[in-house]
């Protein structure tokens, strides 16, 4: 005996992913106008610092994450799927983390400019 599911049943489950999207971005959108808010009262107070973020290891972690899960997504997908068009799940975050690991190895990181505050 076949299950099927009513219509509306349909319909609401193909909201929920519309409606996450919709959420998610909200809550994005109103961090973002928060800290662009707290940037200028900092600048008004005259309390502007610089920002300290270190490029250098966040390339490496995002390349190494990003290698590492797409080892093994495209693992997976060869193993249990065959080479199919899901591979991409796999190999797109893979080409990604390589690209960043690259990007780290070559980069010339001692030649950055210095920024001087007057």
């Amino acid at each position: 005996m076949e299950h099927i599911t009513s219509p509306a049943a349909q319909v609401i489950i193909s909201l929920i992913p519309i409606v996450g999207i919709f959420i998610g971005g909200t809550v994005i959108f109103f961090a973002l106008l928060w800290i662009h808010h707290e940037n200028k009262q900092k600048i008004k107070a005259g309390e502007k610092s610089k920002s300290n973020f270190n490029y250098k290891a966040a390339t490496l972690l995002a390349g190494l994450l990003l290698t590492g899960i797409g080892g093994m997504l495209s693992i997976f997908f060869v193993l249990f799927a065959g080479i199919t068009p899901s591979l991409l799940g796999g190999l797109i975050p893979l080409t990604i983390g390589v690209c960043l690991l690259l990007f780290y190895r070559l980069y010339d990181w001692n030649n950055e400019p210095r920024t001087t505050d007057n």
